[in-house]
């Protein structure tokens, strides 16, 4: 975080706070379609520890939220298999901040404005902290995978793609 900067107050932090989840704050330069590459470089942290939240749609339009690696793909096709839905793709931009609340590029799963099932990529769970995003552009918070388990129980599925 840049000295002069001051951790933004979010829906996400708030949401932290009021679960009683310990994190760290991290600011960097956001650079429009840089994704966790930019964020894991400006951070210097390996990409595989950034998650993004992803939100995408059933083929029934409800919403989804899928946490990955920085540095994989989902398989929409082997989310659906496994969630048990015919298909699953990204939403458009306007529509996931109806969901969510957020803009794209500062899409955090706490403090969401739905709540929304979350499927989490079982391998997170390996890594001892995570870099996910804090509910603004240019600003992800550092937290404990398995403190994600306990405020939004989220299913494991096994759906990266390199």
């Amino acid at each position: 975080m840049h000295k002069d900067e001051q951790a933004p107050e979010t829906p996400a932090t708030r949401f932290l706070r009021k679960h009683g989840i310990a994190y760290s704050s991290h600011l960097y330069r956001y650079e429009e379609h840089g994704g966790t590459r930019v964020s894991a470089r400006e951070l210097n942290v390996n990409e595989h520890a950034v998650v993004k939240s992803l939100v995408m749609e059933d083929e029934q339009h409800r919403p989804l939220m899928v946490l990955m690696h920085g540095d994989r793909k989902v398989s929409t096709k082997e989310l659906a298999r496994q969630i048990g839905v015919k298909k699953v793709e990204a939403c458009e931009p306007e529509t996931a901040r109806r969901h969510t609340g957020y803009l794209v590029g500062g899409t955090s799963p706490f403090g969401t404005k739905k709540a929304l099932p979350i499927f989490i990529e079982k391998s997170i769970f390996d890594l001892s902290l995570i870099y996910i995003n804090g509910g603004r552009r240019g600003y992800l918070v550092g937290v404990h995978p398995h403190d994600i388990v306990r405020v939004l129980q989220p299913k494991p599925v096994e759906v990266a793609l390199a």
